[in-house]
């Protein structure tokens, strides 16, 4: 990966054909976000390597190839183009062209209810996700607590929120995940509490 993507996109994996082909890239809507604010464009990889590219005005049936790996052929207005395929998430695929320091970012909304058409429709979109991300990983994790000068635990924020209820401890006691070898982060029960 150049290090151009990887210091503008860090934590890029790369595309997987087993993992990613059938149940993360093919037939999933691909709204390209490079240019939204100019015009929306969304693709869909075809498994006859046909590229469907759908936008206000006109609909584009072209093709793409898997060559090797996560490198792709895909023709493009311009002519054909080489990419390295990469995931942020399931949700987000990176094109990084092969011959120019240029990438593509891509949103899957497949199973989207609401149409991404601006930067800010965007912005609300990955909000939300990571906010679920994080609601999600913060309710199955565990934590020691501090109370007292004692140590507890460990506690899901669930078992912890429920003690606050209960006037058991207090709020504010600091907390440390379970992988963590100390309270450095200064984060306390309240600071989990707000996530859930």
């Amino acid at each position: 990966m150049s290090a151009y993507l990887h210091n503008t996109i860090p934590n890029l994996k790369p595309f997987d054909y087993e993992r990613h082909h059938d149940s993360h890239f093919i037939n999933q809507q691909w709204v390209l976000v490079n240019g939204i604010s100019k015009k929306k464009a969304v693709y869909t990889f075809r498994k006859n390597n046909i590229l469907e590219i759908e936008r206000k005005d006109a609909s584009i049936k072209t093709s793409w190839t898997l060559n090797i790996q996560n490198i792709f052929t895909i023709e493009t207005e311009d002519g054909i183009i080489t990419v390295k395929a990469y995931f942020k998430d399931d949700d987000i695929l990176v094109l990084n062209h092969q011959d120019r320091q240029e990438f593509a970012l891509y949103i899957n909304t497949t199973n989207y209810k609401d149409d991404l058409n601006s930067v800010e429709d965007i912005q609300s979109f990955l909000k939300e996700k990571y906010k679920k991300k994080v609601s999600n990983i913060i309710y199955d994790h565990e934590f020691y607590y501090i109370s007292e000068s004692e140590e507890f635990g460990p506690n899901t924020v669930e078992e912890l929120s429920e003690k606050v209820k209960n006037e058991e401890i207090s709020a504010y006691c600091f907390v440390r995940d379970v992988n963590e070898g100390d309270y450095s982060k200064r984060l306390r029960i309240a600071d989990l509490m707000q996530e859930l």
